[in-house]
């Protein structure tokens, strides 16, 4: 146990994604703030509540895409790539100028991040906060799966035993980390904060579907728009669709191949706070997602734990952590494929009453589903990692044993 500190600790975040509209990492900061004084270091403004903020350049990559650092990737040159990345060195010169001294312990959210948080650390623990399945984020991609795949293997091999705590989000990436790696994450899902909310009431005739998310390809949005125009008229789909890194291209694609439907619509996206609330006045969150490779195999996204909240009944595809979820807490359905036939099959199939029934059972699991059970799991590793009495979990924090997820 490190001594206890006689100040609230001093934590650093580091995270190469916009902070503020990052809905995990904003979660990990807000519970962060309450024990200790955080440093965020990322892209984009301020997130809420933190001391300060180091806002890394938005053209800064966080993957060295440099000429100089594409040739050591192909060189297999592994160690000097580490810390290469341009958001990399730009957050070790941003925390330099600062001048903040020694942090307590450092976060370092997703593998890319690790090494340039152990150079920051300077000897206090890191906490690596795994969001997926590192070593596959983006094998679907040639040109990632050559060059960057083999680095983020190499990250993680050399660092992830040295970490003071390993998370992830689910007990099956959990699994492939400890058998690879060696090492035993806890589990911190992408569990929204408890929303006081109860059931909408239905609407007459109607079974209002919605999804909420990114506009990415490949993760099957077109089939729900093709299942939902293949449903009969009882059947509405909102769309509350973040653009992608494509400037909104293919967002707008999905707008023509729904601009024929009706009952299709593209509400203006909220802030991830605020979903819960708006998404509230549906009945059934929908998402599927082909697996086309082992973190869309295997996910659990935030989108299922703000249906929870929104108190909505659940349909998706058969995305084993998904099915589980879905069929420990009895909150919907879920297809046998992701094929568009069987979207339609599996939504057809729904009545009325199956809907107030599943929406009664996310209202139901609305407190175990919560991010207030993982905030226990990180006020233990404060705790742990800093001494700190202050991070120490309340009466209210579960026990392993009381973990339905585990």
């Amino acid at each position: 146990m490190p001594q206890r500190p006689s100040r609230p600790p001093r934590i650093l975040v580091l995270s190469f994604s916009p902070i503020h509209c990052d809905a995990r990492v904003l979660r990990e900061i807000q519970a962060l703030c309450e024990v200790g004084e955080v440093t965020s270091v990322g892209y984009g403004p301020a997130p809420p509540q933190v001391a300060r903020h180091l806002r890394v350049p938005d053209s800064a990559p966080s993957l060295p895409q440099t000429p100089m650092g594409v040739s050591r990737l192909a060189l297999r040159r592994l160690r000097a790539s580490e810390t290469a990345a341009p958001a990399a060195r730009a957050a070790l010169r941003l925390v330099r100028e600062a001048g903040l001294g020694r942090f307590d312990m450092v976060v370092a959210n997703d593998a890319r991040s690790i090494p340039t948080a152990f150079a920051i650390a300077d000897g206090a623990p890191v906490w690596a906060d795994m969001h997926e399945w590192a070593p596959e984020e983006r094998t679907h991609v040639t040109s990632w799966r050559l060059l960057v795949a083999p680095l983020m293997d190499h990250i993680c091999r050399a660092y992830l035993p040295r970490c003071a705590a390993v998370t992830t989000v689910g007990d099956e990436i959990a699994g492939l980390y400890e058998r690879r790696y060696g090492v035993a994450p806890r589990l911190v899902r992408n569990a929204a904060a408890f929303a006081d909310l109860s059931p909408s009431e239905p609407a007459p005739g109607r079974i209002r579907l919605v999804h909420s998310g990114g506009a990415v390809p490949g993760r099957a949005i077109e089939a729900m728009i093709d299942a939902v125009k293949a449903c009969d008229d009882r059947f509405t789909l909102d769309l509350f669709l973040v653009p992608g890194g494509d400037r909104g291209a293919y967002l707008d694609r999905l707008k023509d191949r729904a601009a024929d439907c009706e009952r299709i619509s593209f509400p203006a996206p909220v802030a991830p706070g605020d979903l819960p609330r708006v998404l509230n006045a549906y009945d059934v969150g929908v998402f599927w997602i082909p697996p086309f490779n082992t973190n869309a195999r295997l996910t659990l996204p935030n989108k299922i734990f703000d249906y929870v909240q929104a108190r909505l009944a659940i349909a998706v595809g058969p995305t084993a952590e998904m099915v589980r979820l879905v069929d420990e807490h009895g909150l919907g359905v879920h297809s046998r494929s992701n094929e568009t036939a069987d979207i339609t099959a599996t939504l057809m199939a729904l009545t009325v009453q199956d809907v107030a029934d599943y929406k009664r059972a996310s209202h139901a699991a609305a407190h175990a589903l919560s991010f207030e059970r993982d905030k226990g799991t990180i006020r233990t590793i404060v705790s742990e990692l800093t001494g700190s009495p202050a991070a120490a979990p309340g009466p209210e924090a579960p026990g392993p044993e009381e973990d339905s997820q585990r």
